[in-house]
């Protein structure tokens, strides 16, 4: 089949990123299946919103301390090593945790600690794959493989909660944890799969490549820094769905584990329409208007917090999915595009540092004050703190959010400029 260079679906045409969507395609099942699992266990056991936000916590902790890192590895080593590592790594987290279910030996300390060793995995995993997709597809095709990328990742978010809400209703949660396992070991597969003599040849960052370099880069870029900003309140207060679904479900419907599965996969829809339309609005993916649009996201995340029953919560929940997608793809290409070969690697680690390094601190809060104040009221705050935050970088920063057009890595890193050759 002949595809367009210029249409939404050019980047299949390089052999290696149809092989890691593929693979892709079943390992984000897996994720989705397990992060159900994960959250109706931790309910099953303790009943408790605040622990299940202290799950969620110690799951993304691990961005504080490893992501900026990973993005430094990433610049340093050959990407798909470190990926194949770390793949490796979630794999053996997933498959203990779902032994530990099905042999009946679970304890809610082995949670904490499994979530905290999966996080680890990701924390490395994350920058590095980000910036994984400029060698597989060269730098023109990389805001497509993102909005395709991000398409698959929800297309497993449809399938795999409500995969997972069934077995769990069935079999329990241990199943939902062996198939993520499974999942690890077929994007390894795919991994090395992948012909080494079609990568595109990126510069890569010598010496030691540390993260104080990236940091410089990315204080020198407004248009960078302004959305991190955005993207930090968003992802930090906004996109708590795993607790909001779950508490929405348990404690206000009064519903079971497949209704808390569908909810995802409600979620999942909105989300998959949203990463499908942004492959047709590249155009689009400016700062300024990734602003608005998660001043829109926010706005329907507030409205979402008043639906009076299960059905119009779960009928507005495609519509808080297509705001957020839109947002986060179009923020996760403009950083890797507009970032320099030489540090992007780096600058995705300090991008997924922020997106996810309020969670460890806020997700327990959040937690927390569902039990205290109710589900709603916590959604209707998770939805107005961002809004501030936009509307504050909105009105600071609107001359400052586009690309400097006089801007030259040599002035910010000139060693790693010169490498370049």
């Amino acid at each position: 089949m002949q595809i367009d260079p210029n249409g939404n679906w050019r980047a299949f045409r390089h052999r290696n990123f149809r092989i890691l969507f593929a693979s892709n395609a079943v390992s984000n099942i897996g994720s989705w299946a397990q992060r159900i699992a994960q959250d109706w266990l931790v309910l099953e056991l303790t009943h408790s919103g605040t622990y299940l936000g202290i799950v969620t916590g110690l799951q993304f902790a691990p961005v504080l301390f490893f992501s900026l890192h990973g993005g430094a590895l990433g610049d340093r080593f050959d990407k798909r090593k470190v990926l194949v590592i770390t793949n490796l790594g979630g794999g053996i987290a997933s498959a203990i945790l779902g032994l530990l279910v099905i042999t009946h030996n679970i304890q809610i300390w082995h949670i904490f600690l499994l979530a905290f060793a999966l996080g680890v995995s990701s924390a490395v995993d994350a920058p590095v794959r980000m910036a994984f997709s400029a060698e597989v597809v060269g730098k023109d095709d990389v805001p497509n493989a993102v909005s395709l990328n991000s398409a698959n990742f929800n297309s497993g978010r449809i399938i795999g909660p409500a995969l997972s809400g069934l077995s769990i209703a069935a079999f329990g949660t241990g199943p939902s944890f062996i198939l993520n396992a499974f999942s690890y070991a077929i994007i390894i597969f795919g991994l090395l799969k992948l012909r080494k003599s079609e990568f595109f040849s990126m510069p890569r960052g010598t010496g030691t490549a540390n993260v104080r370099e990236g940091m410089r880069y990315v204080i020198a870029r407004p248009d960078l820094y302004a959305i991190m900003i955005v993207v930090f309140f968003t992802a930090t207060f906004g996109l708590n769905f795993q607790i909001f679904n779950a508490m929405m479900a348990t404690e206000v419907f009064h519903r079971g584990a497949a209704s808390f599965g569908l909810l995802g996969t409600a979620l999942a829809v909105g989300a998959l329409s949203g990463a499908l339309l942004s492959a047709r609005l590249e155009g689009y993916r400016k700062a300024i208007y990734i602003i608005y649009a998660s001043i829109t996201f926010d706005i329907s995340l507030i409205v979402l917090a008043f639906m009076p029953t299960y059905l119009l919560y779960a009928l507005w929940l495609p519509v808080c999915g297509v705001t957020a997608l839109t947002t986060m793809i179009a923020a996760n290409s403009l950083m890797q595009f507009n970032s320099d070969p030489v540090v992007r690697g780096r600058v995705m680690g300090i991008y997924l540092f922020v997106f996810m390094g309020g969670t460890p601190f806020v997700s327990p809060l959040v937690g927390a004050m569902s039990e205290q104040f109710g589900a709603r009221t916590t959604i209707i705050i998770g939805g107005v703190i961002p809004v501030l935050a936009s509307l504050v970088v909105l009105s600071k920063y609107r001359n400052r959010v586009e690309v400097p057009q006089d801007f030259s890595i040599d002035v910010v890193l000139p060693t790693a400029y010169e490498n370049k050759g």
